[in-house]
């Protein structure tokens, strides 16, 4: 099993916990663990982007080269469309397709959301709408890593024993809200795979 994740967005979005609660879900199937992340202007809104690198065998680089990521599991589509680059010619776009509009010239969002629709492998959902609906408006993060669950070859019981270590701290209310945000970003992607 290898999995190569680039996990992007904006400061603020959560990125950093997705990829906590995929590493220690990887690391309770006994899986290998590398992590390099890029944290760029994060705390004005900058891009923040995190290689996560898993395997069942031993991993030498934390950076994943161009072309070989397996995944790029973003929370806002230009930084989605911004990794290409590292995408393998195989691998999965999952996405938000709600900008968040940082820059004064910021692409125009249905070109955006073209380009999202023209890859051969992508799941774009509207993850804002999806966290709201689960009642959990600032679980945004957690619906999107329901969504890119059935991507990545964990258990997905696995993934949320990682989200209730992590937000225990935070109340059990608060971790049922982050689970309610995870099932509704899972459920999500069943239903895209299923048209």
């Amino acid at each position: 099993m290898k999995r190569d994740i680039i996990l992007s967005g904006v400061g603020g979005q959560g990125i950093l916990s997705i990829a906590t609660v995929i590493g220690r879900a990887a690391l309770a199937e006994g899986l290998q663990l590398k992590q390099a992340e890029v944290h760029g202007m994060s705390q004005r809104g900058g891009d923040v982007q995190s290689n996560l690198r898993i395997s069942s065998s031993a991993i030498h680089a934390d950076l994943i080269p161009r072309g070989e990521a397996d995944l790029i599991v973003s929370l806002e589509p230009m930084e989605a469309l911004r990794y290409l680059p590292w995408l393998a010619s195989d691998g999965w776009v999952i996405t938000n397709t709600v900008p968040l509009v940082n820059i004064p010239d910021y692409p125009d969002a249905d070109a955006l959301q073209r380009e999202l629709e023209a890859l051969p492998h992508a799941v774009t959902l509207d993850i804002d709408a999806l966290a709201k609906a689960a009642a959990s408006p600032r679980s945004a993060n957690m619906v999107l890593l329901g969504a890119a669950a059935p991507f990545l070859d964990i258990d997905a019981a696995k993934l949320e024993a990682g989200i209730r270590d992590i937000f225990a701290r935070k109340g059990e209310q608060v971790v049922e809200m982050n689970l309610a945000a995870f099932r509704a970003g899972y459920e999500a992607t069943q239903k895209q795979a299923k048209r």
